[in-house]
């Protein structure tokens, strides 16, 4: 279900930079291939983690958002964050720092902005 690095990096952007579209995902700094993204987005769909619904100002885009069960790997997924930034060097130190000051509120935040932005 995420054994591969493109699904952890949907999820990261959805929960972190708040990403809902296609064309967003696509410009993501990491250069994933227009199928590869395609394909994990159907997927994680299929699994659950994320919903997608049309666009109400164009029918023919899609919204991805996550689920509760999408939400519920910020946990996971902070604890990832905190363990490659005791191992290598990280361009995002603030979000590190923040995370690791008040862990619950960084949590809390997340889930919180996660399921504010997917209502809407």
């Amino acid at each position: 279900m995420l054994g591969d690095r493109w699904s952890l990096l949907i999820i990261r952007d959805m929960m972190l930079r708040g990403f809902h579209t296609y064309k967003e995902f696509m410009e993501c700094y990491e250069g994933i291939a227009t199928n590869i993204l395609a394909d994990r987005l159907h997927k994680l769909v299929a699994y659950g983690i994320i919903a997608s619904k049309p666009d109400l100002s164009d029918r023919r885009k899609l919204i991805y958002s996550l689920t509760a069960k999408g939400i519920d790997l910020v946990p996971v997924l902070t604890e990832m964050v905190l363990w490659a930034a005791a191992h290598e060097k990280t361009g995002n130190q603030a979000l590190v720092r923040q995370m690791k000051s008040d862990k619950r509120k960084f949590l809390d935040g997340v889930r919180q902005q996660c399921a504010l932005r997917d209502r809407g």
